[in-house]
């Protein structure tokens, strides 16, 4: 049975199912682990987390008086706040179907890569950051996200472990766009969060490549090392001619959280700019979806969950709610279970509601085989989406599926 204990209850014999709070909170790699050593329990109650789920079917139990919340009992919490998201419609901006907007996308994305990784390399080489050749680069995926914002997110979500670095900056300032949209904001505020986004992460040129790229556990000392890296991408952003002060904050600040826990000023509330805030859900969202060295993505549709249980302290609200309307609660890309039994795959929002997207439909688990595809509006039909699914598990190419 899963349960959900406060860090001070913790034992050695426990097996620990899920840490309640983000990655950059604590220096362990693995998921899921049976807490066997004193130091591991130690780091646990000392690095902020506050609570873990634990699995008492795969070690031991808490002991009397613990107030627990059982799995099922924070699934519909969650849920429902999800729910409660959804009751307002996204602001849709796109004017093209996600099919004719995709070719041009992928264009784009060759073009952004090879960009960045020429951009990233010079700064590896001492020499400063032109500015003004990533501003027509941020122009074009503005653009590219008017005409439809999925299209060229899905491609930028889709990066591999040997690109990651590179990409992920690609992926951060394509949201940061989108969601800057959803926030209202247009013009020189647009691009400069655009700009944001796509060189926040310049500080992990400095890294060395054996503590960025470690597929194990990371030291305390190494973890220190990576936290040093808005820093080092302030100052080489700082010596570049014609950079924003949105870029310098978002820099320095993307790992901040509102309620002062994050690195490495640890600024709370009202001393976080909006743009800060934007940057600290993007980054988030884009590193837990992605291959890493280190593990694989977490699904679209269980990422927009699990930050929904962050919310509280790590993310701005208002923000995250918006980045919600952004994205959807079912994220394009994501596979779902349909209420009268076939799978599908999640293409495009709708105006209607987040919890209506465009699906296209391809399997049945009913028969357990392959059916012919078809695209359903859920916004205009009476199927409804009843839980999101694991592709590994079906051993699905979503990617192929969705012809991206």
């Amino acid at each position: 049975m899963r349960k959900k204990i406060p860090v001070g209850s913790i034992r050695t014999g426990m097996y620990i199912q899920e840490l309640c709070g983000s990655w950059m909170d604590h220096p362990f790699w693995k998921k899921s682990f049976l807490l066997e050593s004193p130091e591991d329990l130690n780091t646990l109650q000392t690095c902020g987390i506050q609570e873990v789920w634990i699995d008492t079917s795969k070690g031991i139990d808490v002991e009397g008086g613990v107030a627990t919340v059982t799995a099922e009992e924070h699934q519909q919490k969650i849920a429902e706040e999800l729910e409660q998201m959804a009751t307002s419609a996204p602001k849709v901006i796109a004017k093209i179907s996600i099919q004719k907007e995709l070719e041009t996308a992928r264009k784009l994305q060759a073009k952004s890569k090879a960009a960045v990784t020429s951009m990233f390399n010079e700064v590896r080489m001492g020499n400063a950051i032109k500015v003004s050749e990533a501003a027509p680069l941020v122009e074009e995926i503005s653009q590219s996200i008017t005409r439809n914002p999925e299209a060229f997110l899905n491609l930028a979500r889709l990066k591999t472990k040997d690109d990651y670095t590179y990409m992920h900056s690609v992926a951060v300032c394509a949201l940061m766009i989108a969601l800057g949209k959803q926030l209202g904001l247009t013009g020189a505020d647009l691009k400069e969060a655009g700009l944001a986004g796509l060189l926040h992460d310049v500080g992990k040129m400095m890294i060395p490549d054996d503590i960025l790229n470690k597929p194990g556990k990371l030291t305390d000392e190494e973890f220190e090392i990576i936290k040093g890296h808005p820093m080092k991408g302030w100052e080489l952003l700082h010596g570049s001619p014609d950079i924003t002060a949105t870029a310098l904050d978002v820099c320095l600040h993307h790992h901040e959280r509102v309620d002062g826990k994050g690195y490495p000023d640890k600024l709370s509330g009202d001393k976080l700019t909006l743009f800060a805030r934007m940057g600290a859900v993007c980054d988030v969202y884009d590193a837990l979806t992605s291959n890493r060295c280190y593990k694989n993505g977490w699904e679209p549709a269980d990422t927009i969950r699990k930050m929904a249980e962050w919310k509280d302290g790590h993310f701005d609200e208002r923000v995250f709610q918006a980045f919600v309307k952004t994205i959807g609660i079912y994220p394009s890309g994501t596979l779902v279970r349909l209420k009268s039994g076939r799978l599908a795959i999640v293409l495009e929002q709708t105006e209607k509601s987040l919890l209506m997207p465009i699906v296209k439909v391809f399997f049945s688990t009913k028969s357990n085989e392959p059916i012919l595809p078809e695209m359903i509006d859920l916004s205009r039909s009476q199927e409804r989406i009843a839980s999101a699914e694991d592709p590994i598990k079906w051993g699905f190419d979503l990617k192929q599926i969705a012809g991206i």
